[in-house]
C-alpha cells in the first residue's frame, strides 16, 4: 500500500503550467501574472485635488489660523475638464475632487475649512503647500512596475492594470479538467432514478470542486463503461485537457474495462493508498501530452475526499501557486474519534474558534463511513489523523485542513 505522501509526490511531479495567453482584464482576477507591467504613464497623470474645495496658494493663506483671510472666487473647476487654468496670487477657484489644478496653485482648501460662499471666500484655516493635493506620479512613476510577474491578480490588481491604461495582461491561464463519471446505475438529475438506478453526483461535485479550485472545467457527465467509446471519448479529452478526472474507474468488472480502454494511451497506475476514505484510486499520465489522469472510485464522499487530498493540489501547482495545499491548524477535539490503522484518516469535521483564547476547536462529524455525503456538506474541515492513530480521546490536539469557507 503507497502513502499518501508518496502517491502526493507523484502527482505534483506531473504539474505543468499551461503557457501564458493575453486575456481582457476583466478576465484576469484569480490567475497569476506571467509578465511584468509597466507603466507607461505616470497615477496620477497629473496635479489634482484631493477633496472638493478651493485651489489657492498656500502662502495666500497661510494666516488664515489666526485671521480669516478673504480671496474673490475666479471661478470653477469640474473633474474631468480639460481647459488649462491660471491662479493668480490673492484668486481662489472653486474646484471638485479629482479635477486639474490650475497654474500656480499648490494646495486646497477644503470646503469645511471656508463660509463655501462662490464669489468670495472665507478660508478659516490654513493649508500648506501640496496639502490636499494628489501629486503627478504620487502613486505610481512611469517605468515603474505596476504589477508584478508571478502575483496574484485580484480586484486591486485589476483596478491598478486599468488605472495605467492596461485593457490586457498576460497570465498564466487555469487548467483545463474534464470530469467524466461512470457507472451503468447512474442517471442525470433531470430523470427520474428507477429501480437499483441512483443520480449522477459524481461529475456533478468534482466539477464544482474543480471549479473551486480555479480550473475551467468541462464536464463530461456520465459515461458508458463500454471500452471502445470510452476510449474515444478519453482520447478527445486528453486532446482538450491538462488534467482528467474520472470518477467509478476503479474496482470490479469496470475498473476492468477501463484498464482496457486506456492501457495503450500511458502509463496508468491502479494500487490502494494509504488513506482513509478513498484507498482504491488510479493516477496517470495519458496521451501524447502525457496528461494526468486520475481514476476517482465511485462512492462520493470517497472521490470528494480523494480531490481534495490529490486533485486540489495538481490544479493549484499548475496554477503556479507558489503553496498548493490548503491552510492546516492544530485544533483540540470536541468529541472522540476513531480512524483505521495503517490508513491516514481524512475525517469530516467542524472548525471552531474559542472566544476567549482564540483556540481552535473541531468536532466531529458522522461516523468514518464512506458513504455519507451529507456530513461532508457541513464540514468546514478535514480532521487528518496519523496512519498508527485509531483512536483520538477528547481534548487532543489534532491537524486538521480547512475546506471552502462559507460566508
Amino acid at each position: 500500500m503507497r502513502s499518501v505522501d508518496e502517491q502526493l509526490a507523484r502527482v505534483i511531479a506531473a504539474a505543468v503550467r499551461p503557457a501564458p495567453v493575453r486575456v481582457a482584464i476583466s478576465e484576469s482576477q484569480g490567475l497569476l501574472c506571467a509578465e511584468e507591467v509597466i507603466a507607461e504613464r505616470a497615477l496620477p497623470g497629473f496635479d489634482q485635488a484631493a477633496v472638493d474645495g478651493y485651489a489657492v496658494r498656500s502662502v495666500d493663506v497661510s494666516g488664515a489660523n489666526a485671521s480669516p483671510v478673504q480671496l474673490p472666487v475666479v471661478g470653477e473647476i469640474p473633474a474631468g475638464s480639460r481647459q488649462p487654468r491660471r491662479l493668480q496670487p490673492g484668486q481662489a477657484v472653486r474646484i471638485a475632487t479629482g479635477a486639474p489644478l490650475p497654474t500656480l496653485a499648490d494646495a486646497v482648501v477644503p470646503l469645511g475649512y471656508t463660509d463655501g460662499h462662490q464669489a468670495k471666500v472665507t478660508v478659516n484655516r490654513s493649508v500648506p503647500s501640496a496639502g490636499f493635493v494628489r501629486r503627478t506620479g504620487e502613486d505610481v512613476q512611469t517605468g515603474d512596475v505596476a504589477v508584478r510577474r508571478g502575483a496574484s491578480i485580484g480586484a486591486a490588481q485589476v483596478g491598478l492594470l486599468a488605472a495605467v491604461g492596461r485593457n490586457k495582461v498576460l497570465v498564466h491561464p487555469r487548467p483545463r479538467v474534464s470530469v467524466i463519471s461512470l457507472g451503468e446505475e447512474l442517471v442525470d438529475v433531470d430523470r427520474t432514478p428507477g429501480q437499483g438506478q441512483v443520480y449522477d453526483v459524481n461529475s456533478y461535485a468534482l466539477a464544482a470542486a474543480a471549479r473551486d479550485a480555479g480550473a475551467e472545467v468541462s464536464r463530461v457527465g456520465i459515461m458508458s463503461a463500454d471500452p471502445r467509446r470510452l476510449r474515444e471519448v478519453i482520447e478527445g479529452r486528453l486532446l482538450l485537457s491538462e488534467i482528467v478526472v474520472i470518477a467509478g474507474g476503479v474496482g470490479g468488472t469496470i475498473g476492468d474495462e477501463v484498464r482496457a480502454a486506456i492501457t495503450d494511451l500511458g502509463d496508468m497506475d491502479v494500487t490502494r493508498v494509504g488513506m482513509h476514505p478513498g484507498s482504491a484510486q488510479g493516477f496517470g499520465r495519458l496521451g501524447p501530452d502525457a496528461v494526468p489522469t486520475f481514476l476517482l472510485p465511485a462512492n462520493p464522499m470517497s472521490a470528494l475526499v480523494v480531490f481534495e487530498v490529490l486533485v486540489r493540489p495538481l490544479i493549484r501547482a499548475a496554477l503556479g501557486k507558489k503553496n498548493p495545499y490548503r491552510r492546516a491548524v492544530s485544533a483540540r477535539l470536541l468529541s472522540p474519534l476513531q480512524s483505521t490503522k495503517g490508513r491516514r484518516g481524512f475525517l469530516r469535521g467542524q472548525l471552531l474558534r474559542d472566544a476567549d483564547n482564540g483556540e481552535y476547536l473541531v468536532q466531529p462529524l458522522g461516523t468514518s463511513g464512506s458513504h455519507l455525503l451529507a456530513s461532508l456538506a457541513e464540514a468546514n474541515c478535514l480532521i487528518m489523523v496519523d496512519e498508527d492513530v485509531t483512536e483520538v480521546s477528547v481534548g487532543e490536539e489534532v491537524l486538521v485542513s480547512f475546506l471552502a469557507q462559507r460566508g
